[in-house]
């Protein structure tokens, strides 16, 4: 877990106007494939992309910058803005990509900002914490009922998006019954140890099993 983590490759296309800082002029979709994400804390993740026309990297786009690697044609106006592809701020200026062997390839929607479901197949997740104790932690990245994770989503309007658990499902033939209950649960808010109970004292016992002590 480190401020830029490499990403598994995925093939993208650029949108022009991030590559030109929005001077106007009409370009063509460039070729990209994602190279590593960073995470700056109170800002959108930004991506790192290598561009092979032109043999380049490109540093710190947003998710909205980016386009599937497709022939299809997507209608303009269902192109989501960037507060509504990634919902909230990264949370710590730590990252990392958590890979969802059971999820991967899943058909999966979101519920938007705008009230509607959004289609899409989920990818992999990026997670937060922070990594070292000596460093003082002034984010919500450990907070129980604060923590949010970023489920990557392939939409299906050619966008991709970055939405925490509790706005996602996903759906596995295998395992979903015809009729789907809704996710009607409340936000974790406890914070579960092992090691808090007073009679679980072991530090003057050397026997191997800890037989007798209970």
């Amino acid at each position: 877990m480190s401020f830029v983590c490499p990403l598994p490759p995925v093939k993208v296309m650029v949108r022009p106007e991030f590559l030109y800082d929005f001077d106007g002029k009409d370009r063509d979709l460039v070729e990209g494939i994602w190279v590593s994400v960073k995470s700056i804390r109170g800002e959108a993740l930004r991506f790192e992309t290598y561009l092979p026309q032109y043999g380049a990297l490109y540093d710190k786009l947003p998710v909205s910058a980016f386009m599937h690697d497709t022939d299809e044609e997507f209608d303009a106006n269902s192109m989501l803005e960037l507060d509504e592809l990634q919902i909230w701020d990264a949370l710590s200026y730590h990252v990392t990509v958590v890979e969802k062997p059971l999820l991967k390839g899943l058909r999966a929607e979101f519920f938007g900002k705008d009230k509607r479901l959004h289609q899409g197949e989920f990818m992999f997740t990026l997670d937060c914490a922070n990594p070292d104790p000596r460093i003082p932690d002034f984010t919500f990245s450990e907070t129980v009922d604060e923590h949010k994770s970023y489920n990557v989503l392939r939409l299906n309007n050619g966008q991709f998006a970055l939405q925490p658990n509790n706005r996602c499902r996903f759906y596995d033939p295998a395992f979903n019954p015809q009729e789907m209950r809704f996710p009607d649960f409340k936000v974790a808010t406890k914070k579960y140890r092992v090691e808090q109970h007073a009679k679980w004292r072991l530090g003057d016992t050397n026997n191997f099993t800890y037989e007798g002590n209970k």
